[in-house]
């Protein structure tokens, strides 16, 4: 490193000199090294920490080699800096990453795309092209949170596996940004929908889904957004349904807002007094409604499911089928479901 650092000061010091850019020969050598430094191991952490010294260290040094006498120079240098100096580095790291692909295999490439797209790092593009994993312009996130008792388990399909299973059905970039939370960035809800489904079938495990439309340049906030739906959408046992900010607003403003988490807390409890209120509400909220066909999916009498919405008022106060009923019960379902206590 130390000798790669010499070469780099020397040929910018003989190009700032005579205002060149950095030759092709130049290029292909910082691409060979990035490539080298990526077969040895370093951590992709570790050589961007190289890139940031190494700037760092370059800057420094002129100005400490700079006499009063010096200002054209200098001001010459930190002209050619911007347009020129940031080829290396780029070169640099295109090497780095495409040695990557001599040690980690495919799914923990795509897997460290995925984390450079929601963390808006410009590094994502090029890896990106290198794998041939497209990239929209304003994608949109996808957030899959499986609960903590119901994770993969040890003698059932990996991470890597499912990972692997979903890449061979969409191109697309997506990982385990933890144990139980699994990501994907596509083009539109259309893709969401089908990812969605894919990896219910591929895991076999209930989850709850989140979705967030990213603007341009900011995947990490659409990251945040989709990352908290997930955490209060309904857990569904085959997850088919994508949730969106405008399904889950209510669920979101409640838990920013401790005096209005407390009341649901409370509604919620009540509830509970009576057996399968929640699971009936759930039905005839899905079901838009209708009696008959909320009865049909809970395989009761229409006189059974009478009774339970009786049960409700008389618990809660509130109409099952009333406007603010819908507004407060259909949000205490969906955080009972989404395991919020």
């Amino acid at each position: 490193m130390l000798d790669f650092a010499v070469f780099l000061r020397r040929r910018t010091i003989a190009l700032v000199a005579e205002d060149l850019p950095f030759t092709d020969a130049d290029l292909s050598f910082i691409t060979a090294v990035g490539r080298e430094r990526a077969a040895s191991g370093i951590s992709f952490a570790a050589q961007r920490d190289v890139l940031r010294l190494h700037h760092s260290l370059t800057l420094r040094e002129v100005d400490e080699a700079a006499g009063r006498h010096d200002l054209d120079d200098v001001m010459r240098t930190l002209a050619w800096w911007p347009a020129q100096g940031l080829a290396a580095p780029a070169a640099y790291t295109r090497g780095y990453l495409l040695g990557q692909g001599t040690i980690l295999s495919e799914v923990d490439r795509v897997w460290q795309l995925t984390s450079l797209v929601v963390a808006d790092d410009p590094a994502a593009a090029e890896l990106a092209g290198i794998l041939a994993v497209p990239v929209p312009d304003r994608p949109l996130v996808v957030v899959c949170r499986v609960p903590g008792e119901t994770r993969l388990p040890d003698d059932g399909p990996s991470r890597t596996e499912v990972s692997r299973q979903l890449l061979s059905r969409q191109r697309i970039p997506l990982r385990w940004a933890e144990p139980g939370e699994f990501v994907a960035v596509v083009a539109d809800a259309a893709a969401a929908a089908r990812v969605v489904e894919d990896f219910g079938e591929s895991a076999g495990l209930p989850a709850a889904v989140g979705a967030s439309h990213a603007t341009r340049g900011g995947v990490a906030a659409a990251f945040t957004a989709a990352r908290e739906l997930s955490r209060v959408a309904p857990v569904r046992t085959a997850p088919g349904t994508v949730h969106y900010l405008t399904d889950l607003f209510a669920e979101v403003g409640a838990i920013r807002l401790p005096p209005v988490d407390g009341w649901l807390r409370e509604v919620a409890a009540r509830l509970a007094i009576g057996p399968r209120l929640v699971g009936t509400l759930d039905a005839l909220y899905r079901n838009d409604m209708s009696r008959l066909r909320t009865a049909g999916a809970l395989n009761i009498h229409p006189r059974a499911l009478e009774y339970r919405l009786r049960r409700v008022r008389d618990l809660t106060g509130l109409d099952p089928v009333s406007v603010r009923g819908v507004r407060v019960l259909s949000t205490v379902v969906n955080r009972a479901l989404a395991g919020l206590p």
